[in-house]
């Protein structure tokens, strides 16, 4: 480049040359410099345009290939770092045409890194994705949140060696440091405590699998869909559209209630009231209509509905745990006179709908109650409702004078 530099000068006669000395510059650096930032921004718009584009034609050949189809979506921010390097090195040969120190050279190599553990994330980032998908694809159980805690482990663990490439360029020696962080390290330890316990609590929540991003948790403080499990905080999305941000601690040392762990099977429980009566038998064949209704309707849950789950292979022979409670089937079904109460009979009802989803479950329900009133209304018996009787005492009659 100096060799280049030397040729433009000697070309360019000695009346320009005193011209451009006075802004510290010879022609030969400028035409030099402004040619190498020209290639910096053709280099940047190859890469965003006409290259970017031929790559995706030919990915675009091979989308039923799944590698090549998520490598078609990422293929952008894969190479956006690689260009950022391209054009930075350029920018700095230009810059160093004039201005050669050490802080310069030392604020590029931080770039250089910067860039290289930016696409070795995206990189890393790209497999999990390869990873996620092949999993989805085949129905396996894909767990994002543990796709986010590797992403963000990743993430800690870059910035870490970047960091320390950083300190050894400018010159701190990493022994003595890493020796001194000693008595430094426990005090930083001490003040850090309760971000390094709800790491811990989030590799514990992961570990156990108390939930899952995307399902229906409920804690004695919020209720709500796991959006986003971090490394030291849970955010969840509450019924009423708000964001809450819940650390891993409160979470790993509390009891929560997961809704979304239910296979088949969402209750349907309520007491039917019917007025005092004599006639047990008229009793006993409506609770035994209302006890077939149920047993027929194609959304409420009986034996035969869920026997095919007994069928499938989902632990070992041996019966290490029951199968209905770990994977949350329920078909209890329960039609009786319940109870005696201060002015009705009531007889309890008890069933499961097939969904477990709430929408479908309040129609399932609607549906149930409607068919019962029509059996009572069918039936001699009549449904119960509180009253009051207020008995007025008629005055004695008295005699006047």
């Amino acid at each position: 480049m100096k060799h280049l530099i030397q040729i433009i000068d000697n070309s360019i006669p000695e009346g320009v040359l005193r011209y451009t000395a006075m802004i510290h510059a010879t022609p030969g650096e400028l035409i030099v410099a402004s040619g190498i930032l020209l290639l910096a921004f053709f280099v940047s718009y190859f890469f965003r345009g006409p290259l970017l584009r031929m790559m995706k034609r030919l990915l675009y050949r091979r989308r039923r290939e799944e590698f090549y189809r998520l490598l078609f979506k990422r293929l952008e921010k894969l190479g956006r770092p690689i260009r950022l390097l391209i054009v930075f090195y350029l920018l700095q040969q230009a810059i160093e045409i004039f201005v050669v120190t050490e802080t310069v050279k030392t604020f590029f190599y931080f770039l250089y890194w910067l860039f290289f553990f930016w696409f070795l994330y995206e990189v890393i980032k790209f497999l999990l994705y390869v990873t996620l998908s092949a999993k989805i694809r085949k129905q396996r159980m894909a767990r994002m949140e543990l796709f986010n805690l590797f992403l963000n482990i990743t993430r800690v663990i870059l910035a870490f060696l970047l960091l320390l490439l950083i300190l050894s360029r400018v010159g701190i020696n990493l022994t003595a440091l890493i020796t001194s962080l000693g008595i430094g390290g426990a005090i930083i330890g001490l003040g850090a405590k309760d971000t390094l316990t709800n790491f811990l609590d989030s590799i514990r929540l992961v570990s156990e699998d108390a939930f899952r991003q995307g399902e229906w948790i409920e804690t004695s403080e919020v209720e709500g869909f796991v959006t986003e499990m971090g490394l030291t905080s849970t955010k969840i999305r509450t019924f009423d559209n708000a964001l809450v941000t819940v650390p891993n601690t409160i979470l790993a040392n509390t009891y929560v209630k997961n809704w979304t762990r239910r296979m088949v099977g969402r209750r349907i429980k309520f007491h039917l009231k019917i007025k005092y009566t004599e006639n047990l038998r008229e009793m006993e064949r409506v609770i035994y209509e209302i006890y077939e209704m149920l047993h027929a309707h194609p959304d409420i849950v009986n034996e035969n509905k869920v026997r095919y789950f007994q069928k499938m292979k989902l632990t070992y022979d041996s019966g290490l745990f029951n199968l209905e409670d770990k994977y949350g089937v329920r078909r209890t079904l329960l039609v009786y006179l319940d109870e005696i109460g201060n002015y009705s009979m009531n007889i309890l009802i008890y069933c499961f709908s097939v969904s477990v989803n709430w929408e479908e479950w309040l129609r399932v329900k609607q549906d149930v109650i409607r068919r019962i009133l029509e059996i009572v209304d069918e039936s001699e018996l009549e449904l119960a409702y509180p009253k009051q009787e207020i008995l007025l005492e008629e005055p004695n009659n008295r005699t006047t004078e």
